[in-house]
């Protein structure tokens, strides 16, 4: 195991601690099927408390880098990190870098996704579409909080695809970064016009994917996801002005 400098005390530590044990495998320095030193030994070269080192295990098995084995500690996954997927930070600590490059996948599935919506939408997509711009309206009409509402929208899209992979998806970037639609609905963001920009942009959106028009549905989404990344401060112009997913087979020349 390398040499490890002693941590000062940050907020995360189990955090700190997982990372840097994620590196290592990354790097090659604790390659596959190797055996974790034990918490004891973690817990002593990092200086840190057992449970800190038993919360970064846990989290390292959670991401697919390590496994338990019954009686004989943790190893090394054989393919390390490859079981699960992460974004990187955690929202609510997200770098300015991670934040950007997490709205741009956002903008590549998203767009495709109402697309998609727009073909094979049912009747009780649309009532669950329909149920959420009218929560998103009341909150711009009384000037109150329509987080929770904007992300039942985009989720009522992915549902309407038929595709529940995309579901989970959706339901999963939503989550990790609920905290990014925050500035569109605060006092801030109805004083300022984002929110009723915002409602405006999902109106759009809703009415082509009613319409079944995936064109118009691909561009109303377009439109909002860059909109949405300029309002917390993303630069967009270099990202793809048409994004075309594979199976959108009617935007493919």
């Amino acid at each position: 195991m390398p040499q490890i400098a002693r941590l000062a005390r940050p907020s995360q530590l189990s955090e700190t601690v997982s990372k840097t044990i994620e590196q290592w495998i990354v790097d090659g320095v604790m390659a596959p099927g190797v055996k974790l030193p034990t918490e004891k030994t973690l817990s002593a070269e990092f200086g840190v408390s057992r449970a800190v080192v038993r919360e970064a295990i846990s989290r390292l098995k959670a991401e697919g880098y390590v496994a338990s084995r019954q009686g004989a500690g943790a190893f090394v996954e054989a393919r390390p990190g490859q079981a699960s997927f992460r974004l990187g930070e955690a929202a609510d600590s997200a770098s300015a870098e991670t934040t950007t490059h997490v709205f741009e996948l956002r903008y590549i599935v998203e767009t495709a996704a109402a697309a998609l919506a727009a073909s094979r939408r049912t009747d009780a997509d649309l009532a669950r579409m329909r149920e959420a711009l009218l929560r998103m309206r009341a909150a711009v009409i009384e000037g109150g909080d329509g987080t929770q509402a904007d992300d039942d929208f985009h989720v009522a899209i992915a549902t309407a695809t038929g595709n529940p992979a995309l579901v989970r998806f959706i339901r999963f970037v939503g989550h990790q970064f609920f905290t990014s639609r925050e500035p569109t609905w605060n006092a801030e963001g109805h004083a300022t016009g984002r929110a009723e920009a915002a409602q405006a942009e999902h109106e759009r959106m809703f009415e082509a994917i009613a319409a079944g028009d995936a064109a118009a549905a691909r561009e109303a989404a377009r439109v909002h996801m860059v909109e949405a990344a300029r309002r917390v401060g993303i630069d967009t112009d270099h990202w793809d002005p048409a994004p075309v997913a594979p199976w959108d087979e009617e935007a493919l020349p």
